[in-house]
């Protein structure tokens, strides 16, 4: 039998969480189609229910990585029972995404996102799903790893995870409201409360506990060489996060539309999407920039 840790039990659980019905038609819809292990449900709307905006999956399949540079990003729309629905489906292995979770890849987004709340929207099996599962339970001890390396030598549950998002964030192509990080603590206290510790425990890091205060022990040799882990990734994190952009041009439809809404719900600034931005979302990018730039410019002032 295979030993779980309480953070495996935890995500598990974590991770049968509520979807709405057209959430679970959809991810079974994007299942079917790819042949899926699973489907990993995330975002906003998995918080809130609401199935306005766009919808974000992660389609997981079995076998080899085929892309060299992954995840394949897709734009679906489907009409449920008479209600329309958008989804951003990102699909990758199940072994790629294993590896990028547990901190063996260059990447820096899968631990840093799937520490967040996700739901197994679909699943081919038992034994798939507890293969997802332990999965999302590695972003977890890698995300908490680097947390407690970049965080304070004491603190609360939040400087530990503030200084890790303020830290992926700045190392992503991303374009994030100043304070963000709080705004993921603070709508999901209740899926980070009491994950640090033990996510610090699964890790094999000890940690002592001082009313609402942490102490990770972290020796100064593996804190370092956390450090130099993370350090190869931030300098690498913006170029890969470029080709992922440049790959997902060609293949994700309606890309400029959905970049647009994700920048003005992040931002604030609206993008106008003209015809030929449509067409070439790639060439149109230095000026959507340029002009949310001087739109922030603009709301700051």
């Amino acid at each position: 039998m295979i030993a779980h840790s309480p953070l495996d039990d935890r995500i598990a659980s974590a991770l049968t969480r509520e979807v709405v019905p057209e959430v679970r038609a959809f991810a079974g819809k994007l299942a079917q189609a790819a042949d899926a292990l699973g489907v990993l449900f995330y975002g906003s709307n998995l918080r809130t229910g609401s199935l306005e905006g766009v919808l974000d999956f992660y389609v997981l399949l079995p076998g080899a990585q085929v892309e060299r540079i992954w995840p394949r990003v897709s734009y679906h729309e489907w009409t449920h029972d008479g209600v329309p629905l958008r989804a951003k489906v990102a699909t990758m292995a199940l072994e790629t995404f294993r590896a990028a979770a547990a901190g063996e890849r260059i990447d820096t987004t899968i631990w840093a996102r799937f520490v967040q709340p996700s739901a197994l929207a679909w699943q081919r099996d038992a034994a798939a799903g507890a293969a997802i599962a332990q999965a999302v339970a590695g972003a977890a001890r890698t995300a908490a790893r680097l947390a407690v390396a970049l965080g304070p030598d004491a603190g609360t549950p939040e400087d530990y995870w503030r200084a890790l998002f303020r830290a992926t964030y700045a190392a992503e192509f991303r374009v994030e409201k100043a304070g963000r990080e709080d705004s993921i603590l603070a709508a999901n206290r209740a899926h980070f409360d009491g994950l640090l510790p033990l996510a610090l425990g699964a890790a094999g890091i000890a940690v002592t506990q001082e009313g609402g205060h942490l102490r990770p022990t972290l020796p100064a040799n593996e804190r370092a060489r956390i450090l130099s882990w993370w350090a190869r990734r931030r300098r690498l994190g913006k170029p890969y996060n470029v080709l992922r952009l440049l790959k997902a041009s060609t293949t994700f439809e309606g890309a400029a539309r959905y970049a647009a809404w994700k920048i003005e719900r992040h931002t604030g600034v609206p993008v106008k999407i003209t015809p030929w931005r449509e067409r070439h979302p790639i060439l149109a990018a230095p000026g959507v920039l340029w002009q949310v730039w001087r739109g922030k410019r603009e709301k700051t002032a």
